[in-house]
């Protein structure tokens, strides 16, 4: 189960994506916005609450750049939120970081490239290894 968020900006996105990940058969909890002006923050909250509630493996955040998402979902205990606008990035955020929420910019990429950068942060695993010291670095920064 995916958790998938925006605001306003984002809104189109979302409604691309959605209809992406139910076309390849994956299953996603909508937690707004349904195109109404909102806060950011309050969506990325409700999306990274899914995960660190267990509910949900990985969550998808939308905004205009893809950057207030990422800020505020990474100051979440427990989330690892990554902005990615390519293909290069969202394997490797994947592979190395283990980031469990996507974040995307709908005023800067298509649905084209969105739905493969998807594609990809969801079918990427993590590669462990000489990664699992620095994640856990990470999440020792926040005080887990």
């Amino acid at each position: 189960m995916i958790a998938i968020g925006c605001d306003h900006g984002g809104y189109e996105l979302k409604l691309e994506i959605i209809k992406h990940l139910k076309e390849r058969g994956i299953e996603c909890k909508d937690l707004g916005c349904g195109g109404e002006t909102v806060d950011y923050p309050d969506i990325a909250q409700k999306v990274c609450a899914e995960i660190t509630n267990g509910f949900c493996e990985r969550g998808i955040l939308i905004c205009g750049t893809g950057i207030g998402m990422s800020m505020a979902a990474n100051k979440i205990r427990g989330i690892r939120a990554a902005v990615c606008g390519d293909e290069f990035s969202a394997k490797f955020t994947r592979m190395h970081n283990d980031a469990n929420v996507l974040c995307m910019g709908a005023r800067v990429i298509g649905a084209g490239i969105a739905r493969e950068i998807t594609d990809i942060f969801l079918d990427t695993a993590f590669e462990g290894g000489r990664h699992v010291a620095r994640v856990e670095k990470i999440m020792q920064l926040e005080g887990k």
